[in-house]
């Protein structure tokens, strides 16, 4: 399998084939991101995409769903998404679906009568690093996109019917910004139909631009317990039946909900855990996470 530089896929995706389709970032400008620093975007050859499907059909000829890696391989053109998902079929005749990281930009030049194509073909779970709904959290993570560009890509999604995913992450918006984030975000999320919600707290390491912000004073980290708060607020906001997944290594306690059956059990448990722990012991976690992997 011709897998280069960082491999990564979102834990709902454990039981999925993995195949690298490309490598890197075509962005890179996130402030809080190091997933892929210093590697440059790469799309796998044709050759190579073929050569790792005739491995999988060896060990895995009945394959129902295939995660391509890299951090945003949608932001392939519409004819090379379409040339690889027939390949893709081609050789695994029993797969039903593949998904991939996405970014907004990466739908832009989409039309939606391609979406319903690509649709056709087997790409349908794409996970959107949103991050954000409001617009100051995302200028401020340096996002490159805002809170209506959001609105109008993932509407194209739901008109041509791919699901799609969303992370929205606590903290990002610093000290005293996380009521208004949970706020705004829940109202923007709550126009779309994300079939789930994953849920990160920011980590800050030491070779991303946020982390130098905060070095030189111009941006002041979120505490635990405002996360907490902000992740409780953002819950009680959203109006829209979705599953929702605070339970990664970046969370302080992980929480998993169907929403809203499950809305006020989950506040609740959320008040208890800023109730019963303290701020230190919670920093201690935080401080003590090398990586998100």
């Amino acid at each position: 399998m011709h897998f280069t530089g960082r491999t990564w896929r979102p834990p709902y995706e454990a039981h999925s084939v993995i195949i690298q389709a490309t490598s890197g970032c075509t962005y890179g400008k996130c402030r809080f991101c190091n997933l892929y620093k210093d590697e440059g975007f790469r799309m796998s050859s044709l050759e190579e995409f073929e050569e790792d499907l005739e491995e999988i059909k060896r060990y895995q000829p009945y394959a129902r769903r295939v995660f391509w890696t890299g951090a945003n391989p949608f932001a392939m053109s519409y004819e090379n998404l379409k040339l690889r998902a027939l390949t893709v079929r081609d050789y695994l005749i029993k797969c039903q679906s593949m998904a991939m990281f996405a970014s907004i930009r990466d739908i832009r030049d989409k039309e939606v009568w391609q979406l319903r194509k690509l649709r056709a073909m087997g790409i349908n779970g794409l996970s959107i690093g949103t991050e954000s709904g409001d617009d100051d959290t995302l200028a401020l993570a340096g996002k490159g996109y805002t809170a209506a560009d959001i609105l109008e890509q993932c509407r194209k999604l739901d008109e041509a019917g791919i699901e799609y995913y969303f992370v929205y992450m606590t903290g990002l918006a610093g000290k005293g910004g996380g009521y208004r984030n949970a706020v705004n975000s829940a109202k923007l999320f709550s126009q779309l139909n994300p079939y789930f919600i994953s849920v990160d707290s920011l980590t800050l390491f030491s070779d991303t631009e946020l982390y130098r912000m905060v070095r030189e004073g111009t941006f002041t980290p979120a505490g635990e317990k405002e996360r907490l708060q902000e992740l409780q607020t953002f819950i009680q906001n959203l109006r829209i039946r979705t599953h929702l997944f605070a339970n990664s290594v970046s969370n302080f306690y992980p929480i998993t909900a169907y929403l809203p059956k499950e809305r006020e059990a989950v506040v609740s448990e959320l008040q208890h855990v800023i109730d019963t722990v303290s701020e230190e012991d919670m920093e201690v976690y935080r401080k003590k996470l090398k990586g998100l992997g």
